[in-house]
């Protein structure tokens, strides 16, 4: 995997995954940004949840849920000192679907963080990750 980042100015930069898409990054203005995209670490989070959402509905699909929507909202804590850390980031997953059953998605949110989330692991050598998640029926 190959990545690239270009600084703009200021504390923006313009980032390339390898895959050809682009995403620009900046500060907040007290910090010498123009708020003109996410911080660096908001991302990190954001590849987290789209890690382990990939990872769960590919399980659900494979035990024939019939999964119509799926979110997850995160919350997390950073480190008061540098660096600053994730000490703690709580997924809270929202499925929606016909007939789901809670199990199967408990056991899909469980291999996702336990086995197959590379990126939620690798956090989790620095923060306490907990999971919850409702389902919804779909009318």
């Amino acid at each position: 995997m190959k990545a690239k980042l270009k600084w703009i100015d200021g504390v923006c930069f313009m980032g390339e995954t390898g895959s050809g898409h682009a995403v620009v990054m900046d500060g907040a203005p007290e910090g010498g940004g123009r708020n003109l995209g996410p911080r660096p670490m908001e991302l990190v989070l954001l590849g987290t949840a789209g890690c382990t959402s990939y990872d769960v509905l590919s399980i659900l699909r494979k035990s024939r849920q019939d999964v119509r929507d799926c979110w997850v909202e995160l919350d997390a804590e950073r480190a008061e000192v540098d660096p600053k850390v994730f000490t703690r980031i709580h997924f809270h997953f929202v499925v929606t679907g016909r007939g789901l059953k809670a199990d199967a998605v408990e056991r899909a949110i469980k291999l996702s963080a336990e086995k197959y989330c590379s990126a939620s692991i690798m956090l989790a050598k620095t923060a306490e990750i907990t999971h919850d998640f409702e389902l919804r029926e779909d009318a």
